[in-house]
C-alpha cells in the first residue's frame, strides 16, 4: 500500500509540474529543418491595471457600509477598507492594532467626512490622518500628472520632518511622491522639484511663499487638507498665513482637524473650510486630560533657586533622559554653554527657534538616539514630537497657560509608556497656576525638596564668566529675556514681574552687577510709587542665604543612586521632619544671621560734590626747600604774587574779572620766563651734541691714518723686488707667455680694448693707458664723494680733500701695480718666484 501511495503521489507532482511548465518539444530528426512551435499550457497573467480596479471596487463597496460599524469593534487594520499596499506598510513597521483615536477617525475620514479630533498627547494621532490621504488618492488613482493632492500644515518644522518620516513608511509601496518643506532648508532645490509631488508637508510660512511667488506651484486639484495641531495654526500668530493659504485652496475638498487640545470655535472650523464637521474626541469622558502613565508633579522654589536646583536635580538623575523646558531663547543657549563649562558628566544638547534648521535636526536626531542625555530646549519641541523614552520632562519655567503645560508635558508616557512630569513654580505662581490646573481634570501633587540635597553652583559658575567674556554676555541677555517674557504675559495673576528679587537672580546666574532693566523701573513706579525707598522694595534680599561651596557632593555615577532622595511628596517630608524632632541630640541647627540692608551705591559725582563743598584740593603735592618756605610749581599752580593773595582772601562768591586780568598778565611774564630758561638749556644741549659730534669724526680720520701709513709701507716693499724680466732675460717662448699673460691681465682690467701686439707695444700702451684711467678714477671718485657728501650733510673741508687724495691714491696704486689684479694664490706664486731670483 505504500509503494501504491509513493507512486501516486509522483504523478501528480509530475503533472503539477506540466500545468506550470511548457509542453515537451520532440527531437530534432536528421533531414528535417526547423522547429516546432511551442504550446504554451497555462493562462496569461492579468494585467496590474485590472487588479487595481477591481480592488478599488472592493473598497469602494466596503467604505459604503463603514456607517453600520462600531469602531468599538475594530481590533486591527484588516477590519478596515484599507489597500494592499498601505497594509503591507503597517505591518512592515509593526502598526497591527488600531488606537481608540484611530478606529474613531477613520470610520469617519475613509468615508470622506470632514474630521475634527482631539485625543491626548501620544495616542497616535499622525497614523490617523497618513492613512485615509493615502487612501483616497489611491481610489482616484492620483499620478505624477495630476500634481497636488494633498497638504499636510503643521506649525514645527521638527514635527513636520516627523510626519514626513511616518509617512514615508506607511506609504512605502504606494507610487506617490512627497516633498518636506519647511523653513531654513534650501529654496532653489524646493523651487524646481515642488510642483511634481503628489504630498507636500509644510509649515505655513514656507508653503505660503511658494504659492505666492513660484509660478510653476498650483493648489487648483488639493483633494485633503490636513491642520496637525489645528489650534496653533489657526491661532494668532499664524492668523494670517493661514488666511492667503485657506483663500488659494479650492473649496471642494475633505478638510481633517488634528490636536491634543482641539478648539470649538465655529469661526476657526469655517475659516479652515469644514463642511458639516464631525467631532471626534477619544478622551472627553476620562477623567484626566493628560495620558494614564504619566506621573504629575510640582515643587515650589524661588526665581533665584532655580539654577541650583536644576543643577542638583541633573547631578542625581544621571541614569535618565530629562527634557527641560524654558521659555526663551537666550535662556536656553546660555544654560547649554554653561552646562558645557561646567563639565556635568552627561550629554547635553540644545533646541530652539534660534539655531539654524541643519543644527535643530542634528540635535533632535542626536537626542532621540541617545539612552541618557538632557535636552534643553524651547517650546519649539512642545508639540506633536515622539521621542523615544523620555523619562523626565522638567518645566523649570511656568508655561504660558493649560495648553502649553499638557503639549509639554506629553512628551513623556507617549501611547502605552510610562514617564514623569515635573513643573517648578515661583511662589507667586502656585495658587493661581495650581488651581487653573486642577480646573482642567490635570492631577498634580506637591512635592518636597530635601534640602540636604540642594548645591549651590553661583561661585563656580562666577569663576567661568570671568573667565569667558562671551557667556557673561550671554546671562545678561538670559537675565533680559526672561523678566521681559514675564512682564509680557498676559495673565497678571500669575506672572508677577515685580515680586522677582532681580539683585540675587542676577547673582544666581553668576552676574556680579545688577543689569538695568529699564521696562521694569517704569513698572516699579506705577506700582509702588515715585518715592525711591518704596521703588527699591523688591529690589532688596527677601530672605538670608548660606553660601557654601561644596565641588564634590553629588557628583558620584553610582548606578545604585536613582536619585529617588531627591524628591518626596508632602506626606514623606511632614515623616522626615517629625523624625528630625524626635532625633534632638543628632540634630544641628543654623543660626541665620540677619543681613543688613543694602546701603545706597555711592557715586563719584555724589564724592565730588562733598570735596566741593568742603574745600578740598585732592592729589595736590606740597613741596618745601631747605629754609621750609613753600615751593610751587609753575606748570600746575599760579605763582603770581597776585594770585596768592586771591586765594588768601576768601570770596563770598562772583568773579573779579579785573583781578583776574592782573594776574594773568602776572603768569604770562613767569611763563615767557620759564620759556627762555628753556630755550637756554635747549641751546646748550644742542652745543654739547656738536662738540661730541667733533670728537667723534676726529678719531675717526685718526684711524683712517693709521691705515693708509700701513698701506704705504707695504707698497714700497713690494715697489723695492726686482723686475724678473731683467734678471732672468726672456725668450721667444717666455715673450710668447708673456704676451699672452699679459692679455689676460689687460682683458681684466679693461673691458674695453683687446690688444693682441708684442709685449713692448703692450707697455706703451698700458703707459698711455693708467693717464687715461687716472682721469677717469678721478671723475669717478668725485661723483662718489659727491654722493657721499649728498648723504652726510656736515662733513669738514679737510675730511674731504683727505678721502679724494686716498681714493686716487688707491686708483694709482691698481693701475701701475699687476699684482692687485692677480689673485691670491697667483700672487703668492709671484712672490716666491721673486725672492729665490733675488737670492
Amino acid at each position: 500500500m505504500d509503494d501504491d501511495n509513493n507512486t501516486t503521489n509522483v504523478l501528480k507532482d509530475k503533472e503539477k509540474k506540466k500545468t506550470f511548465t511548457s509542453a515537451p518539444v520532440s527531437k530534432k530528426k536528421k533531414g528535417f529543418k526547423g522547429k516546432k512551435k511551442q504550446q504554451k499550457m497555462f493562462k496569461p497573467k492579468p494585467k496590474q491595471t485590472n487588479i487595481e480596479q477591481d480592488e478599488i471596487k472592493s473598497l469602494e463597496e466596503r467604505t459604503a457600509k463603514l456607517a453600520e460599524v462600531n469602531w468599538e469593534e475594530v481590533e486591527s487594520f484588516d477590519k478596515l477598507p484599507l489597500s494592499k499596499k498601505t497594509r503591507l506598510g503597517l505591518r512592515e513597521h509593526k502598526f497591527k492594532v488600531p488606537t481608540k483615536i484611530q478606529r474613531q477617525s477613520l470610520i469617519l475620514s475613509l468615508r470622506g467626512v470632514d474630521v475634527v479630533a482631539a485625543a491626548k498627547t501620544g495616542s497616535g494621532k499622525t497614523l490617523a490622518f497618513v492613512i485615509p490621504m493615502l487612501e483616497l488618492l489611491y481610489i482616484r488613482k492620483w499620478t505624477n500628472v495630476d500634481g497636488l493632492g494633498a497638504i499636510i500644515l503643521t506649525p514645527v518644522r521638527e514635527l513636520a520632518y516627523q510626519i514626513f518620516s511616518v509617512l514615508n513608511k506607511v506609504g512605502k509601496k504606494h507610487e506617490f511622491s512627497a516633498g518636506l518643506i519647511i523653513g531654513g532648508k534650501d529654496l532653489k532645490y524646493e523651487w524646481s522639484l515642488v510642483h511634481n509631488c503628489n504630498i507636500l508637508v509644510c509649515t505655513p510660512g514656507r508653503l505660503l511663499q511658494h504659492m505666492t511667488e513660484n509660478p510653476d506651484f498650483d493648489t487648483d486639484n488639493v483633494q485633503m487638507l490636513i491642520l496637525d495641531e489645528a489650534d496653533q495654526c489657526l491661532s494668532m500668530g499664524f492668523a494670517d498665513t493661514m488666511n492667503y493659504i485657506l483663500e488659494g485652496l479650492p473649496q471642494e475638498r475633505q478638510t481633517l482637524l488634528f490636536s491634543a487640545t482641539q478648539t470649538r470655535d465655529v469661526k476657526d472650523l469655517v475659516r479652515a473650510g469644514c463642511q458639516n464637521p464631525v467631532f471626534c474626541s477619544a478622551h472627553e469622558n476620562s477623567k484626566t486630560t493628560t495620558p494614564k502613565g504619566l506621573k504629575e508633579s510640582y515643587v515650589v522654589c524661588e526665581v533665584h533657586d532655580k539654577f541650583q536646583f536644576l543643577w542638583s536635580f541633573i547631578k542625581y538623575h544621571k541614569k535618565h533622559k530629562i527634557l527641560v523646558f524654558f521659555a526663551t531663547c537666550k535662556q536656553v543657549q546660555y544654560m547649554y554653554h554653561i552646562f558645557c563649562k561646567l563639565q556635568l558628566g552627561l550629554t547635553v544638547l540644545a533646541l530652539h527657534g534660534g539655531m539654524h534648521q541643519l543644527r535643530r535636526m542634528a540635535m533632535y536626531d542626536d537626542f532621540c538616539a541617545k539612552k541618557f542625555a538632557v535636552l534643553f530646549a524651547t517650546d519649539v519641541a512642545a508639540r506633536g514630537l515622539d521621542i523615544p523614552a523620555v523619562d523626565w520632562v522638567l518645566q523649570v519655567d511656568c508655561p504660558e497657560d493649560v495648553t502649553t503645560y499638557v503639549h509639554r508635558a506629553g512628551r513623556t508616557a507617549r501611547y502605552a509608556n510610562s514617564g514623569q512630569s515635573l513643573l517648578v513654580l515661583s511662589p507667586s505662581e502656585e495658587t493661581a497656576m495650581v488651581s487653573k490646573l486642577t480646573a482642567k481634570n490635570i492631577p498634580i501633587e506637591k512635592i518636597e525638596v530635601d534640602p540636604n540635597r540642594i548645591h549651590t553652583i553661583h561661585i563656580k559658575v562666577e569663576v567661568i564668566l570671568s573667565k569667558y567674556n562671551n557667556l557673561k554676555e550671554e546671562a545678561v541677555r538670559a537675565f533680559k529675556a526672561y523678566l521681559k517674557n514675564i512682564a509680557l504675559m498676559k495673565d497678571k495673576k500669575v506672572f508677577d514681574v515685580t515680586s522677582i528679587n532681580l539683585n540675587v537672580f542676577a547673582r544666581s546666574l553668576g552676574l556680579g552687577v545688577t543689569p538695568r532693566i529699564r521696562f521694569l523701573e517704569k513698572k516699579l513706579k506705577q506700582k509702588f510709587g515715585s518715592d525711591k525707598a518704596t521703588t527699591n522694595k523688591p529690589l532688596q534680599p527677601q530672605k538670608p542665604t548660606l553660601t557654601t561651596l561644596n565641588f564634590s557632593a553629588g557628583d558620584s555615577d553610582d548606578e545604585d543612586d536613582d536619585g529617588d532622595d531627591f524628591l518626596s511628596t508632602a506626606k514623606d517630608q511632614k515623616k522626615y521632619l517629625n523624625d528630625l524632632h524626635a532625633d534632638t541630640d543628632t540634630t544641628t541647627t543654623i543660626h541665620e544671621q540677619p543681613v543688613k540692608a543694602k546701603e545706597k551705591m555711592i557715586t563719584k559725582a555724589a564724592v565730588a560734590k562733598k570735596l566741593l563743598k568742603k574745600n578740598l584740593q585732592i592729589n595736590t603735592r606740597i613741596v618745601f626747600d631747605d629754609e621750609g618756605e613753600l615751593v610751587l610749581d609753575p606748570t600746575k599752580q599760579q605763582v603770581s604774587q597776585a594770585a596768592r593773595q586771591m586765594t588768601a582772601e576768601e570770596v563770598d562768591g562772583g568773579i573779579n574779572i579785573d583781578q583776574l586780568k592782573v594776574i594773568m598778565r602776572e603768569e604770562d611774564h613767569i611763563d615767557k620766563k620759564l620759556h627762555a630758561e628753556k630755550a637756554k638749556l635747549n641751546k646748550i644741549k644742542r652745543k654739547e651734541k656738536a662738540k661730541k659730534k667733533k670728537e667723534e669724526e676726529e678719531e675717526e680720520d685718526m684711524v683712517e691714518e693709521d691705515e693708509e701709513s700701513e698701506d704705504d709701507a707695504l707698497q714700497t716693499i713690494i715697489d723695492e723686488l726686482p723686475d724678473p724680466d731683467k734678471v732672468f732675460g726672456s725668450s721667444d717662448e717666455d715673450e710668447e707667455e708673456g704676451g699672452e699673460e699679459e692679455d689676460g691681465d689687460s682683458e681684466r682690467g679693461e673691458e674695453d680694448e683687446d690688444s693682441n701686439s708684442e709685449r713692448g707695444e703692450e707697455d706703451e700702451d698700458s703707459d698711455s693707458e693708467t693717464d687715461e684711467e687716472e682721469v677717469t678714477s678721478e671723475d669717478e671718485g668725485s661723483n662718489t664723494e659727491k654722493a657721499e657728501s649728498s648723504d652726510k650733510t656736515k662733513v669738514s673741508g679737510k675730511r674731504q680733500a683727505r678721502q679724494r687724495a686716498r681714493e686716487v691714491k688707491r686708483a694709482r696704486l691698481a693701475q701701475t701695480n699687476d699684482l692687485q689684479t692677480l689673485p691670491v694664490d697667483e700672487q703668492e706664486q709671484l712672490a716666491l718666484f721673486l725672492l729665490r731670483g733675488r737670492t
